[in-house]
């Protein structure tokens, strides 16, 4: 999984992103070029076009939903399985899809926004008895960057 939430697991409102970080646009595109993305319908939705080099996997209950240039599937069991020959697969959200793909996780690339936010899209709860942090990165606010923000990696537990 790859998102950014705030401190009060805000992702967004209105279906947008309530900040604008350029250096975490520049990590997302890094992470996932060349790599399968999962997103919910309204994710998908606020693109204004395709992200160039990657497979584009849309969830929708919408049985009669067409999109061009994407993989429409109706489930997350679905989505998985149409990336099967990817190592490194990205769900990318919105809440919804995170929440059902949690399970599924083996690593989340977390960026955590330093402000809270209102919204009404959240990240689901970080279990920390089932994950742990293996990096951390900070970068303080600047001038194009209006919050200071973190970028965690959190993965799975062995159980």
């Amino acid at each position: 999984m790859i998102a950014a939430a705030g401190e009060n697991e805000a992702l967004g409102k209105d279906n947008d992103l309530v900040w604008h970080l350029p250096d975490d646009f520049k990590r997302f595109k890094q992470l996932t070029t060349g790599h399968h993305i999962i997103m919910g319908r309204k994710t998908f939705e606020t693109f204004p076009k395709l992200l160039p080099n990657r497979v584009h996997i849309v969830i929708t209950r919408d049985r009669n939903y067409t999109a061009e240039g994407v993989i429409i599937v109706h489930t997350i069991e679905e989505a998985l399985a149409k990336v099967e020959n990817d190592e490194n697969p990205f769900i990318i959200g919105g809440g919804k899809i995170y929440t059902l793909g949690m399970q599924y996780a083996d690593c989340i690339e977390l960026t955590r926004v330093h402000g809270d936010f209102e919204a009404d899209a959240f990240f689901p709860i970080i279990n920390e008895n089932d994950w742990e942090i293996v990096e951390k990165e900070y970068h303080e606010k600047d001038d194009r960057h209006a919050y200071a923000f973190t970028y965690l990696t959190y993965e799975r537990k062995k159980q």
